[in-house]
């Protein structure tokens, strides 16, 4: 498994293509080989596989915004060709806010993951806490899983999302494997802050062996809050601990 930085982290050093540039330098300069690009600028994927290679880089996951990618998957399954991503992601579904519900879900992302399939991409859901509750008494995000076959949807899982919505992440890895090429990872403290890998309260052995045995490649370092720290010092010390945890 490899070590990525997961750019929502810095996506205030994200907001222009000059910024976005910048960053990636110090996100290689870091250590890391591999990153998923969401929550920055708008880029040229031309513009983008060139600042990759620049700096030693690929990118292994994106998160596209929801209209895009029902308006035209097939469009943004070539953007992902021009820079050699196979992976695309939806970072966020509104259950509960707007209403939507898991039949909502299935009913909008069906055909663009059937699409991006068709295309030589997979779909990947990214899951926060709310998949964790329970429609008609099944939990959302098994009832999800229920509706796709393995290939259609992918699930980047996130070991902070899964304890904050109060299940086990070990539990849950192991439910999710094939299924599982990405893990965000981040930590949690006591009273539920976002930290850097190692530094809060999280079974970091028992995540990466099931990890590694559920068929995860990529482990991608994401703190969405760094409650007032910089955040490439967030990300250094997680790829640091990460390497430590990994033997690497």
């Amino acid at each position: 498994m490899d070590i990525g930085a997961q750019l929502f982290t810095v996506r205030e050093f994200c907001k222009t293509p000059k910024d976005l540039s910048e960053t990636l330098k110090k996100v290689a300069d870091i250590g890391y080989e591999t990153v998923q690009i969401s929550g920055t600028c708008d880029y040229d994927p031309s513009w983008l596989r060139e600042q990759l290679q620049q700096n030693g880089l690929r990118c292994v996951l994106t998160h596209v915004a929801a209209q895009k990618l029902e308006q035209d998957a097939a469009a943004v399954a070539r953007d992902h060709d021009v820079f050699d991503c196979d992976l695309v992601g939806l970072g966020y579904f509104p259950f509960f806010n707007e209403n939507q519900t898991s039949q909502d879900f299935i009913r909008r992302f069906g055909p663009v993951a059937k699409t991006l399939q068709e295309n030589g991409k997979h779909f990947c859901y990214h899951h926060h806490a709310h998949e964790f509750a329970k429609e008609d008494g099944n939990l959302i995000l098994q009832i999800l899983c229920d509706a796709f076959d393995k290939d259609e949807l992918y699930i980047t899982a996130d070991t902070y999302w899964m304890q904050a919505g109060g299940v086990s992440p070990e539990l849950w890895l192991k439910k999710l494997s094939g299924r599982i090429p990405c893990v965000h990872c981040k930590d949690i403290s006591f009273d539920r802050k976002m930290m850097p890998v190692g530094e809060g309260n999280l079974n970091w052995d028992g995540i990466l062996s099931i990890a590694q045995s559920c068929g995860t490649r990529h482990l991608l370092v994401e703190q969405d809050d760094c409650n007032g720290e910089d955040p490439f010092d967030c990300l250094k010390r997680s790829f640091c601990n990460l390497r430590a945890m990994l033997g690497q």
